[in-house]
């Protein structure tokens, strides 16, 4: 089945640039100005911090991802238009996924919630899209706790030091396309089929989701349609296939350590393995089957990942999610069963008032993740909308409004009831 030319530019729109991720030019205040803060975290590293505003206002929507840089969010233009500034946060580790640890990254929240504060914002409200949402569920619920009784240790072992930080609480939340977290999205997408990690085309063919005897069809030809049971068992061996990496991943940092207390007690020792990090890379992580198979979990997706249209492609491709990791980063941020990052396990300490934006396009977030998500929110204040978008909101028709614009418009209107907006009563704003 051949796409018609409407289809085809739709699609070359879609996946242009940053896929739509960033700001409308025409969109941005003639009056909004950049200021840039460099920060420096509560465990010494160093951040920046980007604060668009116009002047005068009183309530900041911080953005942020852990690992990638949002400065230029298409949210921006929208709210800075309405009142509100905007704060978005630079993670340390920008397009790194090697170093990711998310107890660390919620030292970097913590700087900019710290200088948000400090330049007299009355409220602040978290806007979370995509990762970014759980990591923001992960520092609400850490912010909460008294510092001794913060998490002390990543997953991997290292010293979270958060009980040395300050670490402010939120008033609100946006979560826009929010997914499970890190580590449950690519428990959902990894191939559960690998059965060697040494080796990418390693395969059992019983559970291969891109075979035709399992049921796999490309789009063109009508699309996948996957059976019961074997969806059953190849959800098995994914979380199978997480819990072999998880293992190998501990055995690295034990056997690095092991080697660090020989040199530290004086004994005979090899410094190149005590400072070994274990890198490794973990391929094919994008084989969710609901993204081949549209009668799972139904919406108004797309055939295809948030990579693409070619799973040959993206699954094997040097792009991807988890591709290249420390034992660290892994079991922190993208292991599904050792990454505290997720609404699974943080969703219940969010009683602050809270707004969900869901695309219904969306290859990356389902329906029945967006359901988990909103029922593991505890506050008595929330509210969901379903909009007609992709991942980045962007309209699935050509003939139709961006979804972004809708997604926009329904913040605006929900901070506006909330939340106080414009210049101080003295006349003197926080963003001057």
């Amino acid at each position: 089945m051949n796409e018609r030319p409407a289809e085809q530019k739709l699609e070359r729109r879609v996946t242009a640039g940053l896929r739509g991720a960033s700001w409308n030019p025409e969109l941005l205040p003639t009056d909004m100005r950049t200021a840039v803060f460099p920060l420096t975290t509560a465990d010494e590293a160093p951040v920046i911090g980007y604060l668009h505003a116009r002047g005068g206002e009183r309530t900041a929507v911080f953005i942020m991802h852990p690992r990638e840089l949002l400065v230029s969010h298409y949210m921006v233009p929208h709210l800075v238009g309405a009142g509100y500034a905007c704060w978005v946060q630079g993670p340390r580790t920008v397009g790194n996924d090697l170093r990711l640890e998310h107890e660390l990254a919620l030292q970097d929240v913590a700087a900019g919630m710290v200088k948000l504060r400090e330049l007299g914002f009355e409220k602040i409200v978290l806007l979370g899209n995509s990762g970014g949402a759980g990591l923001f569920a992960y520092y609400n619920q850490q912010s909460l706790l008294a510092p001794e009784a913060r998490i002390a240790r990543t997953p991997g072992g290292r010293a979270s030091k958060l009980a040395d930080a300050t670490m402010p609480s939120a008033d609100g939340f946006i979560f826009v396309a929010p997914h499970p977290g890190q580590g449950k999205l690519l428990m959902s997408m990894i191939d559960g089929s690998v059965v060697d990690e040494g080796d990418p085309f390693s395969v059992d063919p019983a559970l291969d989701p891109f075979s035709a005897a399992n049921g796999y069809q490309d789009g063109k030809s009508g699309g996948a349609k996957y059976a019961p049971d074997f969806l059953d068992r190849y959800r098995v061996a994914q979380r199978a296939r997480v819990a072999r990496i998880d293992a190998a991943a501990r055995e690295s940092i034990k056997a690095r350590m092991a080697e660090k207390k020989r040199m530290a007690d004086g004994e005979q020792a090899n410094p190149f393995k005590a400072a070994f990090s274990g890198v490794f890379n973990v391929w094919r992580t994008d084989a969710d089957p609901r993204c081949f198979d549209l009668s799972i979990d139904p919406s108004d997706r797309r055939w295809g990942s948030v990579w693409g249209a070619n799973p040959t492609v993206s699954n094997v491709g040097s792009v991807g999610f988890a591709r290249c990791c420390t034992p660290e980063s892994w079991l922190s941020t993208w292991s599904g069963l050792s990454s505290h990052a997720s609404f699974e396990a943080c969703g219940a300490s969010i009683e602050q008032p809270t707004l969900l934006i869901y695309y219904t396009g969306d290859n990356s977030v389902f329906p029945s993740d967006v359901a988990e998500i909103f029922a593991s929110i505890a506050s008595s204040d929330k509210q969901r909308h379903d909009i007609r978008g992709n991942h980045h909101g962007q309209s699935l028709r050509l003939d139709e409004p961006s979804g972004q614009e809708i997604a926009a418009a329904k913040v605006i209107e929900w901070l506006g009831a909330r939340y106080p907006q414009g210049v101080s009563a003295s006349g003197m704003g926080a963003a001057e």
